[in-house]
């Protein structure tokens, strides 16, 4: 259920959010975090959103959701999206999910089992709006565990096929500990037809 031995660093956190932009009140966004564990990314989510955004946050860690609801009464930072913010205790596939603008994953996908995995990322981006991303980050030095545990290797491999399609950049961050890369997946807008605007015979 935990990925990391430490919360996501400043760097990490801001290289997840770094698309996450602020709506309008006409077109106000819908953000979705799995797995934001002690709320480290969602503080900085919480600068990005627009007043008439909205965040909902979907955690499977009951410990983590009593932290998360306690800090969203008590922590300033959080208290503002309060009103916003909607928390739900359980597992990303057990959830009725709505459509999103942004998705920010949390999620230790190196120990999920391959069909779980392509399961989860199907689901997320089917959560996508047109033109939505999903940021997800896995730690530096996977390659060389694969060596040493087969599992995480068919776990690796998996998730290489089901997000390559999509992503549309990676970044490297060093100074989390431990490092890791940041992946960003883009679902294509449709294209616009611009058959009416082409010139008569």
């Amino acid at each position: 259920m935990t990925g990391s031995i430490a919360p996501s660093g400043t760097a990490l956190s801001r290289a997840l959010t770094r698309h996450v932009q602020p709506g309008t009140p006409h077109q106000p966004r819908a953000v979705l975090e799995v797995g934001p564990g002690t709320g480290a990314v969602t503080r900085h989510l919480a600068q990005r959103l627009g007043p008439h955004d909205t965040l909902e946050l979907v955690e499977a860690n009951r410990p983590f959701v009593d932290h998360l609801a306690a800090a969203l009464r008590h922590d300033a930072r959080l208290a503002a999206i309060a009103p916003r913010t909607r928390l739900h205790h359980g597992l990303i596939q057990d959830q009725q999910l709505g459509h999103y603008d942004h998705i920010v994953c949390g999620l230790p996908f190196a120990n999920f089992p391959p069909s779980q995995i392509e399961a989860v990322v199907r689901q997320l981006l089917a959560s996508l709006r047109p033109g939505g991303r999903l940021s997800f980050f896995s730690y530096i030095g996977g390659r060389a565990v694969e060596h040493l545990n087969p599992r995480q290797a068919l776990s690796r491999r998996a998730l290489r096929e089901a997000i390559d399609l999509h992503v549309v950049g990676s970044e490297i961050v060093v100074s989390n500990v431990p490092p890791a890369y940041v992946h960003h997946l883009l679902v294509p807008a449709p294209a616009v037809c611009r058959c009416g605007s082409l010139p008569k015979a």
